[in-house]
């Protein structure tokens, strides 16, 4: 029986006797989730690999950053589509709307809260702002699971540590993502916290897009579109990072600690041949690894999030004031104190945990559906 450093020993001999041999090995250190799925991986590397040509691997990283990009965008659009009513009602809460505001913080005002919205504009009043959710959560999903992905295999020829290296990888990807598709984000924003009044229809796309470009506070109009892009960016940090950095050190637990109740029979497993090698988990855990790590990205950038909400939604009631920081900490600490930073975070719970659960579980049956690694 070998222990751990002795195969570690077996792979970095391997990885000096040849050109080759040194791309096979670092390739399973890389991918594998085990020192014994490592070793695995060099024995059938000649059916995984592709030839050593520079073309071939640029080749091959384009076929799969294209493939991330889909898949990323697909599983994105169906998390935010599940949770759509809960998340038009967390900005309502979040943005301190005067006719839902009084739901806020109640036993049950979440249900409350939609039921109102429900009783008074129908199904399409909790869906209020959905089309532009789409058409800016597929960018915002596909950028952000493509670059997760090259990001990673990028920091991992620099960056030692695997925990460091997830959570790093994440936070730039959130960056990446977010800066990408931060417009899309305010309109959609608007057009969630505008409730209309006296049978007056929802403010379309292209209206709300005009009014945030010809609020008079900057004197550029294309600035109004990135109210709270700071904060957003101080937020994404700790929510990127952290949401991945959890995703990928619990599967990769159930993988090792907990394979027997939490990973698919071997019978189930991918066939010989197939580029996937890691062991495939059931769905119940992808689930749960998925929502245990929005919960913990949640915590961790909710008082960013409500006060780029703020500062998004500023403009609605005085079109001359500037966006600023400070004025929203300072409006959310007096209205509410410490506590005024969490108002609508239970929401924020009850929303995430099955959008980051739908997404992860998304991503990761797409990505074995296409043979990816």
């Amino acid at each position: 029986m070998h222990t751990t450093d002795e195969r570690q020993s077996e792979l970095s001999k391997a990885a000096t006797s040849s050109p080759t041999a040194k791309y096979t090995a670092a390739i399973a250190l890389e991918l594998a989730g085990s020192p014994e799925s490592a070793t695995g991986a060099v024995a059938n590397s000649e059916v995984a690999l592709p030839a050593p040509s520079a073309k071939i691997s640029i080749a091959e990283n384009t076929k799969y950053a294209v493939k991330t990009l889909i898949i990323g965008g697909i599983a994105g659009c169906t998390a935010k589509t599940v949770v759509a009513p809960l998340d038009r009602v967390k900005i309502l809460f979040q943005t301190h709307n005067a006719r839902f505001v009084k739901y806020a913080g109640t036993h049950f005002g979440l249900f409350r809260a939609g039921a109102a919205i429900y009783s008074e504009y129908g199904v399409r009043g909790l869906f209020q702002g959905h089309s532009m959710q789409l058409a800016r959560i597929f960018p915002y999903a596909a950028i952000k699971f493509m670059s997760y992905e090259q990001l990673k295999m990028l920091l991992g020829r620099h960056v030692g540590d695997k925990h460091l290296r997830n959570f790093l990888a994440g936070s730039m990807c959130g960056v990446i993502s977010v800066a990408a598709s931060y417009p899309l984000d305010m309109i959609r924003v608007r057009m969630a916290y505008i409730t209309p009044t006296g049978g007056v229809p929802a403010e379309r796309v292209r209206s709300v897009a005009k009014m945030i470009y010809r609020e008079p506070a900057y004197r550029f109009g294309l600035f109004n579109f990135f109210r709270g892009f700071p904060v957003s960016l101080m937020g994404i940090i700790p929510y990127g990072g952290v949401s991945f950095l959890t995703h990928e050190y619990f599967t990769s637990l159930a993988r090792s600690r907990f394979a027997h109740v939490a990973a698919r029979p071997a019978d189930e497993q991918p066939a010989k041949g197939r580029r996937r090698k890691q062991r495939e988990l059931k769905g119940w855990a992808e689930f749960v690894a998925g929502g245990v790590s929005g919960v913990f990205a949640q915590t961790a950038s909710y008082p960013f999030e409500l006060v780029r909400r703020r500062m998004q939604i500023a403009g609605v009631h005085d079109p001359t004031r500037k966006a600023s920081a400070v004025k929203a900490i300072r409006e959310v600490w007096s209205t509410g104190g410490l506590r005024g930073f969490f108002v609508g975070l239970t929401i924020g719970y009850v929303k995430v945990v099955p959008m980051f659960a739908v997404s992860f579980y998304t991503y990761e049956k797409l990505k074995m559906l296409f043979d990816l690694e």
